[in-house]
């Protein structure tokens, strides 16, 4: 059996961030991710660009420069392998952590896919992107779901209804219609969500206003069926044909799994109980990095402030400052 100073779980930007700090203290440090490194930005649609400019996604102090101020998904790609080369991190990719045992002596025995570790602390760093926040209606399972945009090209000349109204869905949105969809957005909301990147709206709003892209307001999913899609809006039953959905209506932790190792879970907030100058959980020796220190709210903590954790996280292991 291996054994560890600390296993990080979860290989994205906030647990490579924890694991560089952790090792520049001295600790022998394994993350284990599920995909690959930097799973969730893989997973971002093709034409991604970062809300965040790029010194803000930094992390281990190498410096992350490109042409824009903004980078795009695959420039951030490239720049995190570069950094788990450069910064010599020991990563298993492709191994899913499937419980956490303490041990007698305050250790944790990690079971994975492919076997078992011995660490003195872990570091969970999941992130939420795997859980997506379903809406509990009939024909939600249909194969013309989806809870996640890649890009538009394969939906040319066909009708894709988006559910949501914040960045997700407005970006989603006008790739389907720079790519010759047919688009109509719902969003429960009343008016345009304060969080809307600020240099896509005005052109969201431009084309709403101009009918290419049909939006309604207060407006809430019903039923899903092969072909059209009922939805409520106040008083008023409405049906919409169909060829896609997607249903970006946001992710949350994976709140089992965090409850298996025992860490306390706020049922209001889905938020993980843990010391904010620390980052360990209600389990000693279990610390938490990145979003999921958030709970159900994904707008509070982002690359640019959860790759701070590891900091936080080394100090208290070693006991004192760094």
């Amino acid at each position: 059996m291996s054994v560890e100073d600390v296993i990080v779980i979860g290989g994205g930007p906030c647990g490579l961030a924890a694991a560089i700090s952790l090792k520049a203290a001295g600790k022998k440090v394994l993350v284990i991710e599920k995909g690959n490194i930097v799973n969730t930005v893989y997973h971002y649609p093709t034409h991604q660009t970062f809300f965040s400019s790029s010194e803000k996604l930094e992390i281990g102090d190498v410096a992350f420069i490109t042409e824009n101020r903004k980078p795009v998904r695959n420039q951030a790609l490239a720049y995190y392998r570069e950094v788990v080369k450069r910064k010599e991190l020991r990563v298993h990719t492709f191994e899913r952590v499937g419980r956490i045992d303490k041990q007698a002596d305050d250790s944790f025995i990690v079971h994975t896919s492919k076997g078992e570790y011995k660490a003195r602390q872990v570091v969970v760093a999941t992130g939420y992107y795997d859980n997506p926040n379903y809406m509990h209606v009939l024909g939600e399972e249909l194969p013309k779901v989806y809870h996640y945009f890649k890009e538009g090209h394969p939906y040319f000349n066909t009708d894709v209804l988006v559910i949501g109204g914040k960045n997700s869905s407005v970006d989603a949105a006008l790739e389907l219609v720079n790519s010759g969809a047919r688009v109509t957005v719902l969003y429960q909301g009343s008016e345009y969500s304060p969080s809307i990147k600020p240099w896509i709206l005005p052109e969201f709003e431009s084309l709403v206003n101009s009918g290419t892209i049909m939006m309604e307001f207060n407006a809430k999913v019903v039923e899903i069926t092969e072909d059209h899609v009922i939805y409520q809006v106040k008083d008023q039953m409405k049906t919409i044909k169909n060829d896609f959905v997607f249903a970006m209506t946001g992710y949350h932790p994976d709140h089992s799994f965090l409850g298996q190792i025992g860490i306390h879970i706020d049922e209001e907030s889905g938020r993980p109980l843990f010391d904010k100058e620390t980052m360990e959980t209600n389990v000693e020796g279990v610390y938490i990095a990145g979003v999921i220190a958030a709970g159900n709210n994904a707008n509070e903590i982002f690359i640019e402030n959860g790759r701070f954790h590891g900091g936080l996280i080394a100090q208290h292991i070693l006991g004192k400052k760094m």
